[in-house]
């Protein structure tokens, strides 16, 4: 059964997986069109192992969700909502001054 979860677990599950540049690449992949996972490992040029993990991450993270096609499954964006606020964020960050960066991006691995 689906529910709706608090505003503060939604943003965190999104900040999770924002946090890593492959699954950007896979968000923003899966903006422009829904994939099958053998075309997105080539694409992003990572092992179909490594791609799994990622999408099981952004499936955990109610990102996207995997479509049945046949004996084959096309991921695409859980809510094609996503793709706007995915455009939204990039505009609002590339807003940002480009010499600016997160106070603890030395210490922390921020940004």
């Amino acid at each position: 059964m689906l529910t709706v979860a608090p505003d503060i677990d939604v943003l965190a599950r999104f900040g999770r997986a924002l946090a890593d540049p492959i699954r950007c690449r896979l968000l923003l992949a899966l903006r422009a069109a829904p994939a099958y996972p053998s075309d997105l490992a080539e694409a992003l040029g990572i092992s179909r192992s490594r791609l799994s993990n990622h999408l099981a991450c952004l499936r955990d993270c109610g990102l996207v969700v995997t479509v049945p096609d046949g004996r084959r499954t096309r991921y695409e964006l859980a809510d094609e909502r996503l793709g706007a606020a995915l455009d939204h964020l990039r505009a609002a960050v590339v807003a940002v001054e480009s010499d600016r960066t997160c106070p603890d991006a030395g210490t922390d691995g921020c940004c």
